[in-house]
């Protein structure tokens, strides 16, 4: 009934600390609990670093949320990590992108492409967009 394309959501932002500090703390799956908002991370394979490596992340209150499974790509420390979500509600694609602007700065590129119907996703763009936009300043406020 309702045409299913990618849709594409992207946020960057300014880190001021030197890009492998950044990546390091970003590469620690679990500790994205500390940050990402109402939502806790853990890794499900063996392979706890580079491509393969299986990750959950339970977004949500108590036992209301959604699960979301994903595998690692792409790995290329400490630049690039490609994700494909595998989960039964959210699919598509996900990437990290760190750009060194300074030797103690980075530009942290996050980038979603979600694959839904266009409907469902305009409708939850703004909650998504806010959600990502909050848990990456809490990300880059662990390096102040």
């Amino acid at each position: 009934m309702f045409k299913v394309i990618k849709n594409h959501i992207a946020i960057t932002l300014t880190i001021n600390a030197p890009i492998e500090v950044v990546w390091e703390e970003l590469a620690q799956w679990e500790k994205q609990s500390d940050w990402m908002l109402q939502t806790k991370v853990w890794v499900t394979s063996h392979v706890t670093e580079g491509v393969g490596t299986a990750i959950s992340a339970f977004t949500g209150m108590g036992r209301l949320g959604i699960l979301d499974t994903m595998e690692v790509t792409k790995w290329e420390p400490p630049h690039t990590c490609d994700v494909v979500h595998t989960g039964k509600i959210i699919k598509g694609t996900g990437r990290f992108h760190l750009r060194e602007l300074t030797p103690t700065s980075v530009a942290f590129d996050w980038s979603e492409d979600v694959v839904a119907p266009r409907i469902l996703f305009v409708l939850i763009k703004p909650a998504l967009f806010l959600g990502v936009r909050i848990s990456l300043a809490r990300f880059a406020r662990t390096f102040q």
